[in-house]
């Protein structure tokens, strides 16, 4: 089965890897200049490297609708930049898979393809999808919800407690601006290090741990944008694999899949 994905961020990549895992074809679509913070565990990097591991799989950015498939049917990953979903048509996927996260509906339709998945808040299962995955952390994280006029929990802006830290997590942008890192992804930090520069102006480290995310060199930001992430659990985080949240939600995804193919 060919699964296209809107989206190619940690969560979308953690959907394609369980997905290519268990045989399909992946072809992901993503913006020209991606904003992703967990980078290392992102294919989105593909679109600005032209190609990229998450795990063992490999990703390569593809510059049409026709390659991308050739790129799928090799065996691999294919990154298409495609912000619209245009070419979701031409691709004909058999699951279309909307993994954005941008808490809205950015134009994915029920008929776009035989089983239509839509992840997080932004979804209404039986109207613009035919199922609705929980993305927020707690006893319905990764659910999938099929029930007509189902949605997921709506956004509350604030992110999910690791180690007693939410808020405190998220590296914000000190300003508008073009962001300079200082330091690395998987960098163990101290509260009130130099993270990143924005333009001339210090990005400080909120609280110690682990950088597990930071946005890419030249990436430009506005004030307030979130740039960067900390993980308080620090050394024990192994920044290379995909999250346990994303895992999740990726097996939400693939229960949907097989619940309406069996049932077609």
């Amino acid at each position: 089965m060919l699964a296209c994905i809107r989206g190619a961020g940690d969560l979308a990549s953690g959907i394609a890897v369980r997905l290519f895992r268990s045989n399909f074809k992946i072809i992901m679509l993503d913006i020209e200049n991606p904003t992703t913070v967990r980078r290392t565990v992102s294919f989105s990097e593909a679109v600005r490297l032209g190609k990229t591991f998450v795990e063992d799989i490999v990703a390569y950015r593809a510059e049409n609708f026709s390659e991308a498939l050739e790129i799928a049917n090799k065996n691999s990953v294919a990154v298409l930049v495609d912000p619209d979903g245009s070419v979701i048509k031409n691709l004909a996927p058999d699951v279309l898979i909307d993994a954005i996260i941008a808490k809205k509906n950015l134009g994915t339709k029920i008929n776009d393809a035989p089983i239509v998945i839509g992840v997080g808040p932004g979804f209404t299962a039986g109207l613009d999808c035919h199922a609705v995955i929980e993305t927020r952390r707690g006893h319905t994280l990764g659910r999938a919800f099929y029930k007509k006029g189902a949605k997921a929990i709506k956004n509350t802006g604030v992110p999910g407690n690791i180690g007693g830290y939410s808020v405190e997590r998220v590296l914000r942008a000190p300003c508008d601006g073009v962001i300079t890192p200082v330091k690395e992804i998987g960098d163990i930090v101290k509260a009130g290090e130099i993270a990143a520069t924005v333009d001339n102006t210090p990005l400080y480290c909120t609280i110690d741990g682990m950088l597990r995310g930071m946005l890419a060199p030249g990436v430009k930001v506005f004030e307030g944008m979130k740039s960067g992430d900390i993980d308080p659990r620090g050394a024990e985080v192994d920044y290379l694999k995909v999250s346990d949240k994303a895992l999740s939600i990726a097996g939400g995804v693939l229960e949907a899949i097989l619940h309406f193919h069996e049932n077609n």
